[in-house]
């Protein structure tokens, strides 16, 4: 198949740095992309992001993976809809139809979803999803032939622990075959469980929840990524183990550059 740097990094067992897009167009998504050659994956925000799941997340997808001279990061979609939500099953459709690596769903609570969700990203036999798409090869750089064949093995399925819910169901989660990583979202987990939003560190109790999602993801063969809002922060989760973890976002990046520059300007 085609490069995919997320991939890679994962079966090698090594950390795999990320960014945030939540700023929609081509240019912004391939500037993102080139911003650094360390930078394995992206995730295309539709939940929380202003990025438009269609055809905003496949020209966001498509710039993405041409950056680079055509081998950049590996472009993930979060889809608008929830765990909570009937609506994911098509939503997912779209994302891997656009051609993104992989999918991460928001708020999946129960193994039952998880399954769902799993059975929505593969093609039979192991799973429901159908086969038509003119983009979805195209992007990854291979015949249609060749998608079809190694798509199951390489598109990835990422499900969001960040309810209470989702932590008390996260071994049975955990344990759903085709599943790759459980993605923890510290500020809705932070909230669900009673406590304030990390600033920019989670609270205590709730760090502690983090480590046991941490413990089970890996005691059940799967992958763990977390958010974090600093590199210095997510050198730190890196160090505990986790696998997949978001460095920094768009609008953060660009607020914290521009900020810096015109203090630097106006000390000169």
């Amino acid at each position: 198949m085609a490069t995919h740097p997320l991939l890679s990094a994962l079966k090698a067992n090594k950390p795999a740095f990320g960014a945030w897009l939540t700023i929609p167009g081509s240019l912004h998504a391939r500037t993102v992309a080139k911003a650094n050659p360390h930078i394995s994956w992206i995730t295309v925000d539709c939940e929380h992001g202003l990025i438009p799941l269609t055809p905003g997340a496949a020209e966001s997808v498509s710039a993405i993976q041409s950056a680079v001279q055509g081998s950049g990061p590996s472009a993930i979609v979060r889809i608008p809809a929830t765990g909570a939500s009937d609506s994911t099953s098509w939503q997912i459709k779209y994302a891997l139809d656009a051609g993104a690596r992989g999918v991460l769903v928001p708020m999946v609570s129960t193994a039952a979803k998880a399954k769902e969700i799993v059975a929505d990203s593969r093609f039979p036999p192991v799973g429901r999803r159908g086969f038509g798409s003119p983009f979805a090869h195209d992007t990854w750089g291979v015949s249609a032939a060749e998608y079809l064949k190694g798509a199951n093995e390489t598109v990835l399925v990422l499900v969001q622990i960040e309810t209470e819910e989702g932590f008390k169901n996260a071994k049975e989660i955990a344990a759903v075959d085709g599943l790759d990583v459980l993605f923890i979202g510290p500020f809705d987990l932070s909230l669900a469980l009673g406590y304030a939003p990390p600033s920019p560190e989670a609270h205590p109790e709730v760090d502690k929840v983090i480590k046991e999602i941490l413990k089970v993801s890996h005691e059940a063969g799967k992958k763990c990524a977390i958010y974090c809002t600093s590199g210095a922060q997510a050198a730190r989760r890196a160090a505990e183990g986790f696998d997949m973890v978001v460095v920094t976002s768009d609008v953060a990046a660009v607020t914290e550059a521009i900020n810096n520059q015109i203090e630097a300007a106006m000390q000169g």
